[in-house]
């Protein structure tokens, strides 16, 4: 029996933005169940929420201080019992975020650990005397900004904070600091969620001598906008030590049944690949793992088919989740806008692309309603790094804005209160209701692809081949014992012909846009795509761009 984590559909919700039912303008865990039949009407096996737990929201939720409490923000323990009971009832699995790597400085545990350097949790987080002149330690930079390290004069020692100074990073070469952070995951699986999202899963272990990191290989001469991003981070994170903790992690989760890890690998290109095998590798490591391979991708056939090829060259029993967009990135239709013929053919072509892919499939909430990255004034940004680098990069709450549900009062349906982003006039065009009315809309397009998809195994688990043919097209082969499908899609806005032989017919009840098939070719209009089947040789059937 197939695991129900492979292949699935998980859909990401981000709790401040999906439903606000409480009037305060953020939304709530009452809203989300509320609108968690949205999510199963859409085809969707699962949902992934974003941290709801208690937290001074330095970094959104990101910054925990109770790991086993929910924040009054979002609601209650119990709001939580009953949104898993519904969510359940409609068939929907529930994976929470778990956030490890590093708590707020306002968690009972760091509060201790700062007060000396001999109390029981001294060494609960990292620590490090400062060079004789009072500099830091070593030259570790911070994702937002700025060094790693912040200065407390309380002990006169730096901590390490790989994200914001109020994001202190735990110690993992504690075998304390496991054990309570496997307890407090302990106290969700017996609440009953089936999985978790692990949260920069590759920072957890850190180089215990505190090594330099070396300077990154770059062709562009200039700095960059963020610092962070001219070191090689070999010993901040990626550690090989890392891998004993997801081990321990995966046991405990083996004593419950069909639960599930998955983890956000923080890196990009071939180390990503790397570690993604790495860390999914055999059965007693992470179920699957992402990474941003696919998040921040170029829109090129070869973009799409290099990562997926090296993943599954290196580890047949690897598992990966792709996803086009998150909350962390620019929103897909429109970082690839000048690839799309519209909105709407985009967001239709990359959902199917999406789905093709072998491997689980993530979508950020308003990915089914073509939703674009939200154009926002400075004044209205509540995002660190956004604010800190502003204006060469506007942060992430570009793509956290409400989701617009109708378009019948001021808020979109999202809150009564002016909500705590700004709902802008194309997102809220885009609304729920509006597109429920027309048959020819993206969240139409999505229920269809996903409801056929249930009934063809090979894009669950079935394997993947990539088909020789030209740019823009880019052509996925999906079989299993059962199903075999050629799934061809044109990745440009201006319309191509591939040449055919044998026969070759469209997958019966498959969606399609603007594609037409003749006796010797297949013609794919701007976006275009196609599934099809054939029972002559795949590699033989697309054989070159129609003069």
């Amino acid at each position: 029996m197939r695991e129900w984590w492979r292949g699935c559909v998980i859909y990401q919700i981000y709790p401040r933005s999906f439903q606000d039912r409480n009037g305060d303008g953020i939304g709530d865990i009452p809203g989300i169940t509320s609108r968690l039949k949205h999510v199963a009407d859409l085809g969707a096996d699962a949902v992934w929420l974003s941290p709801v737990f208690p937290s001074p929201m330095a970094d959104m939720g990101y910054d925990v201080s109770d790991y086993t409490d929910i924040d009054p923000l979002f609601g209650t323990l119990s709001d939580f019992d009953a949104m898993i009971e519904e969510a359940h009832g409609l068939g929907l699995k529930v994976i929470i975020d778990q956030v490890l790597s590093h708590t707020s400085h306002l968690h009972p545990w760091f509060v201790e650990s700062r007060k000396s350097r001999t109390n029981p949790k001294a060494d609960w987080y990292v620590w490090a005397d400062p060079n004789p002149d009072g500099t830091p330690p070593n030259n570790w930079l911070s994702v937002f900004g700025g060094g790693a390290w912040e200065w407390d004069s309380v002990r006169r020692q730096y901590y390490l904070h790989n994200f914001l100074a109020e994001q202190p990073d735990l110690n993992f070469h504690n075998s304390d600091v496991q054990d309570a952070l496997l307890e407090t995951m302990r106290f969700w699986l017996e609440r009953g969620v089936d999985g978790f999202r692990l949260d920069t899963v590759n920072y957890y272990l850190h180089d215990a001598q505190l090594r330099n990191n070396p300077a990154a290989t770059r062709n562009d001469p200039q700095p960059a906008v963020n610092p962070y991003d001219m070191q090689n981070h070999d010993f901040a994170r990626n550690r090989p030590e890392n891998v004993e903790f997801l081990k321990r992690m995966r046991a405990l989760l083996d004593e419950y049944d069909e639960r599930m890890l998955v983890g956000e690998v923080g890196e990009r290109g071939q180390r990503a690949i790397d570690i993604m095998t790495q860390y999914t590798c055999g059965d007693d490591r992470l179920h699957m793992a992402y990474s941003f391979e696919l998040l921040e991708a170029d829109f090129r056939p070869e973009q799409f088919s290099h990562g997926i090829r090296e993943f599954f060259a290196q580890g047949e029993d690897s598992w990966p989740c792709w996803s086009f967009s998150n909350h962390d990135v620019r929103r897909h239709v429109t970082r690839w806008a000048k690839y799309g013929a519209s909105q709407d053919e985009l967001a239709k072509l990359t959902a199917a692309l999406l789905v093709s892919l072998r491997g689980t499939v993530c979508i950020y909430q308003g990915e089914e309603l073509g939703l674009a990255e939200a154009e926002l004034e400075f004044e209205e940004l509540t995002d660190p790094p956004g604010i800190r680098f502003w204006p060469e990069y506007k942060g992430r709450d570009g793509c956290r804005t409400p989701i617009p549900w109708d378009a019948t009062n001021p808020c979109s349906g999202f809150s009564t209160a002016l909500p705590w982003l700004p709902v802008k006039p194309p997102q809220a065009a885009r609304n729920v209701h509006e597109q429920e009315l027309d048959d020819a809309s993206v969240l139409h397009f999505y229920r269809t692809l996903l409801t056929w998809r249930r009934d063809h195994p090979a894009l669950f688990t079935g394997t993947i081949r990539f088909l020789d043919v030209p740019d823009p097209a880019l052509a996925i082969l999906r079989e299993d014992d059962e199903d075999l499908l050629l799934c061809v899609f044109n990745l440009s806005p201006e319309p191509m012909e591939l040449t055919t032989t044998g026969t070759m017919d469209f997958a019966e009840g498959a969606p399609r846009q603007s594609a037409e098939l003749a006796s010797d070719g297949l013609k794919l209009g701007p976006n275009g795509f196609a599934y099809l089947t054939t029972t002559e040789n795949p590699d033989e059937v697309l054989l070159k761009e129609k003069a």
